[in-house]
């Protein structure tokens, strides 16, 4: 867990900063500050994972990206609540990171996962080898899984920026919490990446490599800051 946070984690928090709570209220200047920039990377993120996947509607070129035993991974329509829960990680992000630095960093390593996102739905276009899941199967999950299946479009799989997404949170909010805090977060990501397969939205080389591009994107950011911050 330590090394995986040293990689992706962008700065250790001081002994005042882990001293803090988790989650506070961090007042409504940075909350102002936190929509305008969630709201500028949701435009980039629309304009990247939308494109690739109109582009990718207009090719008859397409990448195999799943082994075909994974045809028998059940379908588990109760794990779409747990595939949706990455938007509470999102909701959380300004009460966890409550300065600008800190929450800027977490917006430009996410806009640079999206941009890995969207060369890697450029080289691998593909189509999900899943067959939908039958109606009746869908329970009282159908309207929750419905909704997920329309923002998940059609073509988008490899890397799962889904994936991705939830793995850069949670190695941000993982310093910032205690013992018991950071393994159930981390149990959070994961779960969250064994949704995506589970509800049949993603296969497993998706998953590998989404949170491959957590990885890269956070050492990315780490070095920039690292460069930029005068060594003391």
């Amino acid at each position: 867990m330590a090394s995986l946070q040293t990689i992706v984690g962008i700065a250790k928090p001081s002994a005042v900063e882990r001293a803090e709570p988790f989650l506070a209220w961090p007042g409504r200047a940075h909350l102002r500050y936190a929509v305008l920039l969630s709201f500028v990377n949701t435009l980039w993120f629309v304009l990247v994972y939308g494109g690739m996947d109109s582009l990718t509607a207009r090719r008859n070129f397409r990448v195999p990206v799943h082994f075909p035993a994974e045809l028998a991974i059940p379908f588990v329509p109760a794990m779409t609540l747990l595939y949706m829960s990455i938007y509470v990680l999102f909701w959380m992000a300004p009460f966890v990171l409550r300065t600008r630095r800190e929450f800027r960093t977490l917006v430009l390593t996410l806009a640079l996962a999206i941009f890995f996102g969207g060369i890697g739905f450029l080289l691998f276009p593909a189509d999900l080898a899943f067959a939908p899941p039958r109606e009746e199967d869908l329970g009282i999950w159908a309207g929750l899984f419905h909704f997920a299946d329309t923002l998940n479009l059609t073509h988008n799989l490899l890397p799962s920026l889904h994936v991705a997404f939830a793995v850069i949170c949670v190695a941000m909010f993982s310093p910032r919490a205690p013992i018991v805090g950071k393994v159930l977060l981390w149990t959070w990501a994961a779960m969250v990446a064994a949704s995506t397969v589970l509800i049949h939205q993603h296969h497993l080389l998706d998953v590998a490599t989404g949170w491959l591009v957590a990885l890269i994107c956070g050492k990315a950011m780490f070095y920039l800051w690292s460069a930029r911050t005068p060594s003391r």
